[in-house]
């Protein structure tokens, strides 16, 4: 952008200042002070200081993550207890849908120029180097050395489409794949909103935050951030087809390790008939992640290797000064009963409510990856990205009870469903309301 406009730098704590400004002036309500939109907004904003805290004093200093913890552990518990705010008043954002619709392509235009004109961050290089050496059958798993966290096998797999585009250049597939990333994250934003809120400006307000949100900037060439979140925003999206949902959520576990504690709530989304089809779909998503690594084994033991290697097993060592970040200074033991409490909410938002529908799957789905930031080891609390999508779809939702798994659905609700106004007028909640 300095080579467009002379003398154009924006840093870090200066993009916090004006997002902040902006973001107050087209989504704060101003004629309802106490509202629960302003609570989410002042909680999303929250984040932004304690990130910029990790920045300025360090990966090793535990000021930044003491706070990103604190605003954390609220944004978890305004999860747990979504499903107590029964009334969802319909809020119109400080701005009608062409002015959301224009400042979401500008948000993305910076967004984007921000990825190409900085350098990718290094996992991210290692992310395309490693899918470079998946296409040229090259093992490229090394136990013995540190690296930079990648996005996984599904990562890599993934990352092989960008790859023979950027005709060999790292940095070139890295800029692509972050770039995709954000806009996967962006259409599935505004289609969640059209398809199932039954609200396209829901979804263009939605989309338009995620972009102006300052941690979206800090962190927006990591597509360790961006990608697991774009996954399971899609899986939601895609709610209605257990198999689509299952490969996509699938993907997500192949990409990042965490996503793998929210299969229990899905399986209970979908109960008996569902549950199957995307437990297979999941299982399939195994399978062929598992069988690419054959193209690159030499023999038993090279495959073996890979295997371990692919998966991130450090997330749940409790080894001592493992890892950067607040648990890096402290006992490990300390990390034992956070994760015992992970445990005890992951079971109980499995199996209560019994049966679920697609608002306790928003609330229980977000709460679970917020939840582990608690107890990850390195750098835990900076991966906002991660459930950032999720959270935008529980705070900008109508009421959604109405909504159980397709598969449960009689033929005269789903004749109504797919009957729905796409505006969320006064017979959409009504109809919302007698389900």
């Amino acid at each position: 952008m300095s080579d467009i406009l002379l003398g154009y730098e924006v840093n870090a704590p200066t993009w916090f200042y004006l997002s902040l400004l902006l973001i107050i002036a087209v989504f704060y309500r101003f004629n309802r002070v106490w509202s629960l939109r302003n609570v989410d907004l002042a909680l999303l904003l929250g984040l932004a200081p304690g990130l910029l805290l990790v920045r300025a004093a360090g990966p090793d200093s535990p000021l930044g993550y003491v706070w990103l913890f604190l605003i954390t552990l609220l944004l978890w518990a305004r999860l747990v207890c979504d499903r107590m705010f029964t009334r969802r008043p319909r809020y119109e954002q400080n701005l009608n849908p062409a002015g959301l619709a224009f400042l979401m392509c500008s948000a993305l235009a910076f967004q984007t120029t921000r990825v190409v004109m900085e350098e990718p961050h290094p996992s991210t290089i290692e992310t395309v180097r490693q899918a470079d050496q998946l296409l040229n059958r090259e093992d490229s798993t090394d136990l013995s050395t540190s690296q930079p966290q990648t996005a996984g096998l599904a990562g890599r797999l993934l990352a092989t489409s960008v790859v023979p585009l950027s005709g060999g250049v790292e940095a070139a597939a890295a800029r692509s794949l972050a770039v995709l990333a954000h806009l996967a994250v962006m259409i599935g934003l505004v289609l969640m909103g059209r398809w199932h809120f039954s609200d396209t400006n829901l979804g263009l307000a939605m989309a338009t935050l995620y972009l102006l949100l300052p941690c979206t900037a800090y962190d927006a060439s990591r597509v360790t951030h961006v990608l697991p979140g774009a996954l399971i925003l899609w899986a939601l999206v895609m709610y209605r087809r257990p198999i689509a949902a299952g490969i996509l959520l699938g993907l997500a576990c192949g990409t990042m390790f965490f996503a793998v504690f929210l299969l229990p709530i899905w399986m209970a989304f979908f109960w008996k008939r569902g549950a199957w089809r995307f437990a297979a779909a999941v299982g399939s998503v195994a399978a062929v992640l598992l069988g690419s690594l054959l193209f690159t084994s030499a023999d038993s033991f090279s495959f073996t290797r890979q295997i371990l290697g692919s998966i991130d097993w450090s997330a749940l060592k409790f080894d001592a000064g493992y890892g950067v970040g607040f648990w890096s200074v402290y006992d490990p033991a300390y990390r034992i009963p956070v994760f015992t409490l992970f445990i005890v909410m992951l079971v109980t938002t499995t199996i209560w409510p019994l049966r679920k529908n697609l608002e306790h799957l928003l609330a229980h789905s977000a709460a679970t990856v917020v939840a582990t930031q608690f107890w990850y080891p390195h750098e835990g609390g900076i991966y906002v990205l991660w459930y950032l999508p999720l959270v935008l779809t529980v705070v900008f939702r109508p009421r959604l009870s109405h909504l159980p798994p397709l598969v449960e659905q009689t033929p005269s609700i789903q004749a109504r469903t797919q009957e729905t106004p796409l505006r969320g007028d006064s017979s959409f909640r009504g109809l919302a309301s007698r389900q």
